[in-house]
């Protein structure tokens, strides 16, 4: 694979049409990280890949949050118009340490009202999907997804 080129290109792709290996490649790199394990032996044999197939592709298999670090990200609510949803959402991105950058929340109708929040990810202690399904567990929370990436 050589050195990896100044035209990559990245796409966002269900892991269920992925082959295996690159599923399991991010698994290795869970347990590295969480350093319970830390020779990287022992964790591809946890895994049940090889050494080989790892560092084939351990630098070009990311999850979906690591590749989101420093970046801005918008995210999109529909919520049930009642005190405090909103500050409940803002203490899960808070708690995440997300930088909030800008919160727009649309005139409710029908009892719902759109949330937009665009958050900075550069010092996040949690992963997006985590603070995401956090968010999902507030009573009110409706609808939750993440809008744009930049």
């Amino acid at each position: 694979m050589g050195d990896m080129e100044k035209n990559t290109t990245y796409l966002l792709v269900d892991v269920a049409v992925l082959p295996e290996v690159f599923s399991k490649v991010i698994e290795v790199k869970k347990i590295l990280s969480k350093g319970k394990i830390k020779a990287v032996n022992e964790a591809v044999k946890e895994v049940g890949i090889s050494r080989s197939a790892y560092y084939k592709y351990k630098d070009y298999v990311f999850p979906f949050y690591e590749t989101s670090r420093g970046k801005v990200i918008t995210l999109f609510f529909v919520v049930e118009d009642f005190a405090g949803i909103l500050s409940s959402i803002i203490n899960q991105i808070a708690a995440a340490k997300a930088n909030i950058l800008t919160i727009n929340q649309n005139i409710p109708i029908n009892g719902l009202a759109d949330v937009t929040i665009s958050v900075e990810t550069q010092g996040m202690v949690k992963d997006i999907k985590d603070m995401m399904d956090e968010i999902s567990k507030i009573e009110g929370v409706r609808r939750q997804e993440i809008l744009a990436r930049e």
